[in-house]
């Protein structure tokens, strides 16, 4: 398993603090620009694309059936 797939914090625009908030959600470009989110360009990292739900999100019930195994 290899860390494959860019993904990034989905944020949205809060009205009250005038700021980009996280919406608690992590994806592919494309998903978060496609459901109207903005995409923190400084929070890409990569992670298996087993971890990746339909919608392209990170699913946590698939990282945990996927976990990646290290061997020292």
């Amino acid at each position: 398993m290899t860390h494959d797939t860019a993904i990034f914090d989905a944020m949205r625009f809060d009205m009250t603090s005038g700021e980009n908030v996280w919406t608690g959600q992590m994806g592919t470009r494309q998903a978060i620009l496609r459901d109207g989110y903005r995409v923190d360009t400084v929070s890409l990292c990569y992670c298996p694309h087993e971890w990746i739900d339909d919608r392209g999100y990170v699913d946590p019930e698939l990282v945990r059936k996927h976990p990646l195994l290290i061997a020292i």
